[in-house]
């Protein structure tokens, strides 16, 4: 027979994160939207840097998912003192990544922007796009493996509730008023994108080292991990 209170108990933890997702594809999709708004030719840089940027995330995304299973499984073997270990592992390593991907992103964005288009208008336009998405590379990355880190030790809540704070309550207001408003263009709505993806990423780091802490009380209390 179905165990109904397991049941509830999947649903408690695994609906915060799929909205969660839904929270941030969506963001995306409102400032892909916006972007056309702006013009064919801020449209066309948006894709292509967001292809880029996609690009890259890919590997955090992939550590954020072995870093949750490796936490949860810390944690249900009974060895807080790994599962804290697995977190900062996971962090570290998409954070060095994502460092060099940034340095890449500044140093070649030419030759980068050249594998989609040759057109110079294109170029120009998504150049400075492409600094803005160096500036939150190690954010963004930090960010989804700090939430499979959470993920994997119960908490699903807090990376849903900092991604609707910093995206839809900063960044996406941010964007519209430096694009719209004050006339920055698409670079205003990526300058918004990137405040939020630096904000979320603090915060789950920062919540992230916080329950760090407590598993390492955790220790102090049941001998060594």
């Amino acid at each position: 027979a179905p165990d109904v209170r397991r049941l509830l108990e999947l649903a408690r933890r695994g609906l915060p994160a799929g909205i969660r997702s839904a929270v941030e594809v969506g963001f995306i999709a409102v400032v892909t939207t916006l972007a056309a708004r702006v013009d064919t030719v801020s449209l066309a840089a948006h894709q292509i840097t967001l292809n880029l940027a996609s690009l890259t995330f890919m590997v955090p995304l992939g550590l954020s998912a072995g870093t949750a299973v490796q936490v949860g499984n810390a944690l249900g073997a009974g060895r807080p003192a790994l599962a804290r270990q697995a977190g900062w592992t996971g962090i570290a390593t998409g954070a060095i990544f994502m460092a060099v991907c940034a340095l890449g992103f500044v140093a070649f964005p030419g030759w980068l922007l050249h594998l989609y288009t040759t057109d110079t208008g294109v170029i120009a336009t998504a150049t400075p796009l492409l600094f803005c998405a160096a500036a939150f590379q190690l954010f963004d990355g930090v960010q989804v493996i700090a939430t499979g880190a959470l993920r994997g030790s119960g908490d699903t809540r807090t990376p849903l509730l900092a991604n609707l704070a910093a995206h839809w309550g900063i960044g996406l207001p941010l964007g519209w008023i430096l694009c719209f408003g004050w006339g920055f263009g698409v670079v205003g709505l990526w300058a918004g994108l990137s405040a939020g993806l630096v904000l979320v990423g603090s915060i789950l780091v920062g919540v992230w080292a916080w329950r760090a802490r407590r598993l390492s009380s955790m220790r102090a209390r049941s001998g060594p991990g």
